[in-house]
């Protein structure tokens, strides 16, 4: 095993991370920016250190600062987590130069599937189906016009060497192609350093669909079943569920699909090989190589820590676990809470942390650096909080989450919980048939109810601001005749008429 394990990341995933090496008896340290000097992850490791001023590419993103103080220290792996330098060829590669193990798999293989047109050619040769689109090298304005025709609208554009939404662009119509191209493109380069992109079918009514797998050094390779991640804004999931509502068949199918893509290209660590499904056929999407920020719900449905795997795979050990082995227990859910806004079009939501009430009990699990007084900024990412609920079947694991949910409270800031409640309490969600679309619906309804309810507030605050003027006057006449003002009305009562005014009862 490893004798010291440098986190490379911050926020939950740095806590995530530390409490599994903790678990092993393996030292951890921390790095912080300026910003996050009072971090929880700092505060849990056993040795941090400040890596730079709060902007990411001054401290998070700079690989020497990384290699200098591994070496100085004495460490001898590196975990990157998600995000960041998770997916970075060029970090894997220096590490692996000055002797550090990148706790993922080697940089051959993140170049290879981080290249998204290297990844379809790869999957197209491994038999793999794939969405119709360009295998060709990038293409220029003109090349992805046509290709676009040829295809047939609706099409996407996709950065070559991106994710999480940047550089993404659905394309309804012939005449919106050049635009789409450039924005996607500048979006692109400016993102990633790469403003290549390529073209696919966009698939209007499909699932997201991913498989987690793991494989060692020694050759051998494990899936650990699915999740279904079609809750998406702008590509990005909200909720995520493990197993996904699939029939058995498609299961096997698609599981040795991406055993198939890991096997290929002799992968070593975790990995996520993403799928799109329409009815009972399935498309490769591309491969996350590297821990996901879902990953709690399929540690749920199997009882397997993926990190610790992770790092023991690391450290050169075989997976130890046969399929058959594997269990698929029960049913589990995650809400991304994440520090934005959603009557403000999701605007991100900055300030300190005044109060924090965390749900427990049964099945329910929070994956959070969160604690008062933490300021949340701009520099960074706005997840600040992971709720996971586990049960017998599906919709029990609904009502927990929703349980959970409506005990979560944090002041201070705005977040997506109230939102994300009524996502697991809506009957479409709830009917299990929905696809990446949904969402999209599901706001715009949501919307029209919460301005129904907004303008029931006001009305309900001049109600009461009326009768409290009322009673105000009174009362003032009262005094001035002599008499004693006297304080009718209970906080309580204050309180629910202050947030009334302010047409929300939480964050």
């Amino acid at each position: 095993m490893f004798r010291k394990i440098l986190v490379a990341n911050r926020g939950e995933i740095a806590v995530r991370i530390i409490r599994a090496c903790r678990e092993l008896g393996i030292p951890s340290v921390a790095v912080f920016s300026e910003a996050d000097r009072e971090a929880l992850h700092v505060q849990l490791a056993d040795e941090a250190y400040c890596i730079g001023p709060p902007s990411p590419p001054e401290s998070y993103l700079k690989i020497p600062a990384y290699l200098e103080l591994a070496q100085s220290i004495g460490v001898d792996g590196v975990h990157p987590g998600y995000g960041f330098l998770a997916e970075n060829a060029e970090f894997a590669g220096a590490c692996e130069s000055a002797g550090v193990r990148f706790i993922g798999p080697s940089s051959r293989a993140i170049a290879a599937m981080g290249d998204k047109l290297e990844a379809r050619r790869g999957a197209e040769r491994l038999g793999v189906p794939l969405i119709p689109g360009t295998l060709g090298e990038s293409l220029s304005a003109e090349e992805i016009d046509a290709q676009a025709r040829s295809i047939g609208f609706p099409v996407m554009l996709k950065a070559v060497g991106g994710g999480g939404g940047k550089g993404m662009r659905i394309v309804e119509r012939a005449e919106d192609v050049r635009s789409a191209f450039e924005t996607a493109t500048s979006e692109a380069r400016t993102a990633f350093g790469n403003g290549e992109v390529y073209l696919e079918k966009c698939l209007t009514s499909a699932r997201h669909v991913e498989v987690q797998i793991a494989r060692d050094s020694h050759g051998n390779s494990v899936h650990f079943y699915e999740r279904e991640c079609s809750v998406q804004r702008r590509h990005q999931k909200l909720i995520e569920e493990a197993p996904a509502a699939i029939s058995g068949d498609l299961r096997d199918r698609m599981t040795e699909a991406a055993l198939r893509i890991a096997d290929g290209i002799e992968y070593e660590s975790l990995g996520t090989v993403e799928f799109l499904v329409a009815g009972d056929d399935f498309y490769f999407l591309e491969m996350n190589t590297r821990l996901q920020v879902e990953h709690p719900v399929t540690e749920m449905i199997t009882g397997i820590d993926l990190v610790k795997l992770q790092i023991a795979i690391a450290a050169g050990q075989p997976l130890g676990i046969e399929q058959d082995a594997i269990p698929m227990l029960g049913h589990a859910v995650e809400a991304r809470i994440c520090a934005e806004d959603p009557q403000a079009d999701f605007f991100p939501s900055t300030g300190e942390v005044s109060s924090l009430h965390l749900p427990g009990g049964s099945g329910v699990r929070v994956d959070t650096d969160l604690r008062v007084g933490y300021a949340v900024t701009l520099y960074y990412d706005p997840l600040v909080a992971k709720v996971v609920a586990h049960a017998e079947t599906r919709t029990a694991a609904l009502d927990k989450m929703s349980a959970a949910l409506r005990e979560l409270q944090i002041a201070g800031i705005r977040t997506t919980r109230d939102v994300l409640r009524r996502v697991v309490e809506d009957d479409e969600f709830r009917n299990d048939g929905y696809d990446t679309s949904y969402l999209a619906r599901f706001l715009a309804r949501d919307a029209d109810t919460t301005d129904d309810e907004s303008r029931r507030l006001t009305a309900i605050a001049a109600v009461l601001e009326s009768h409290r003027a009322h009673r105000r006057d009174g009362l003032s006449l009262g005094a001035s005749d002599g008499g004693a003002a006297v304080e009718t009305e209970s906080a309580w009562i204050r309180e629910g008429r202050s947030r009334a005014m302010r047409g929300s009862f939480g964050s």
